[in-house]
């Protein structure tokens, strides 16, 4: 599902991560901060334009539910993935952002809250979810608690504040990219062997309809894709000239916003990416811990989650249509002020893009995906992807490294995946 599009897009990205805009003294941290600020704004504003590709493709799809519709709109969500998995950095640092993310990108998900599974997989129950498996697709009644909610039409609003960790269960994902990717894809009912999920779209046929209630599943489709436009463009205004993250961060002392930035990338090196993300599917074998699970488009998730992280350092991002946004950066900065620990970042970065990407390119030439990688006895696997998660410790350390030398201090998130593995096994 590649275009020559997404492949210009992805070398003009990785362009990116070794080009850093040049300067003849230190920039002012202020200058650093606002570039930051700049590069986020137009990070949010790709990933909405995407959204709004996706919910197109949507619409295409529910307007003839055809396998080539699906398949467009599927290719739709892809695309999606690449602007937003960018913005993560920006997590962790910045509160708004982090309390706004789970809408839009929480995992993993139990997916029976939305609609039918194969219990030969998924299970019957969960002891920590009653509503493992609710199925509002098929439920015009569900109950949260003492309470009942009328989901007798499937809206946003339903999916926002009712259906969204619904009786305070993390798991309880009703909204926002993984599922939108369950209802495109259906469950990866593969384990760890070759396929992702194999949802028929006659699932959105109002005639010869398979699995049922098609016109439920169609207004939750909808609905879903139409929320994901509307929280990407909280996001987008939040960060405008105006913009309360924008205004939050750029207020800040200094060394206050310069710690900001690196917060936001220690933190998805190590806690997130490194350890929730990797690490714990890694430690228990298990495909249900990677990303974009249902897709397996994981190894393009991680990916740029670095190039992302890359890009706000760098102070140098590449638009999905080819302009780029650059200023000032904390590269430069750190050059300048600390240039041995700032030394240590660069190779590290570099070192993690390296490895990321070989996951990436085992996965697009079709050696094996993502949850292959992971699976039990495959060890040339588990060596890739264990060295993709070296490498982001590494870079996190780096980062430590260089906050002393700044003499900054910042809180890097951690994980129970590395710091006490033994928790989960």
């Amino acid at each position: 599902m590649k275009s020559a599009r997404s492949l210009l897009a992805a070398t003009a990205l990785l362009g990116a991560l070794v080009a850093m805009p040049a300067y003849a003294a230190a920039p002012e941290p202020k200058a650093v901060v606002a570039t930051y600020a700049n590069i986020a704004q137009a990070m949010y504003e790709d990933a909405l334009k995407a959204a709004r590709d996706l919910n197109k493709a949507v619409d295409v799809f529910l307007g003839a539910p055809t396998e080539e519709n699906l398949k467009k709109a599927r290719e739709a969500w892809l695309a999606a993935r690449v602007p937003y998995q960018q913005t993560e950095g920006f997590r962790f640092g910045n509160p708004q952002v982090d309390e706004w993310e789970g809408k839009v990108n929480a995992w993993p998900l139990d997916e029976g809250l939305i609609d039918y599974v194969d219990t030969s997989s998924y299970g019957e129950k969960s002891d920590e979810n009653p509503l493992y498996r609710a199925n509002v697709i098929a439920n015009k009644k569900i109950r949260v608690g003492r309470n009942q909610v009328d989901a007798s039409k499937i809206t946003k609003k339903l999916l926002s504040d009712k259906l969204q960790e619904a009786g305070g269960v993390e798991s309880n994902v009703a909204t926002g990219y993984h599922a939108i990717e369950f209802l495109l894809w259906g469950q990866d009912l593969n384990g760890t062997k070759a396929g992702a999920g194999t949802r028929p779209a006659t699932d959105y046929a109002l005639d010869k309809c398979t699995h049922g209630n098609c016109e439920r599943r169609r207004e939750y489709l909808r609905a879903a894709t139409e929320l994901l436009v509307d929280d990407l463009s909280e996001m987008v205004q939040a960060w405008s000239a105006k913009g309360a993250a924008r205004k939050e961060v750029t207020a800040k002392k200094a060394n206050d916003g310069l710690a900001t930035i690196l917060t936001g990338l220690g933190s998805l090196s190590y806690g997130e990416l490194a350890g929730e993300r990797m690490k714990l599917g890694l430690i228990l074998h298990d495909p249900e811990e990677e990303h974009d699970c249902f897709s397996d488009n994981t190894h393009n998730s991680h990916y740029y989650d670095q190039v992302g992280m890359a890009a706000i350092y760098n102070g140098r991002y590449v638009r999905t249509d080819g302009s780029v946004i650059e200023g000032a950066s904390l590269a430069a900065y750190a050059k300048e002020k600390a240039g041995d620990a700032a030394g240590k970042v660069d190779a590290a970065m570099k070192n993690a893009t390296d490895k990321l990407g070989a996951i990436k390119a085992r996965a697009d030439k079709g050696v094996e995906a993502y949850d292959q990688m992971i699976a039990e006895g495959n060890a040339e696997g588990n060596r890739v992807v264990e060295e993709g998660v070296n490498s982001l410790v590494a870079q996190a350390r780096a980062i430590e490294g260089l906050v002393s030398a700044l003499g900054l201090k910042i809180k890097i998130e951690g994980s129970d995946s590395l710091d006490n593995p033994s928790a989960v096994q």
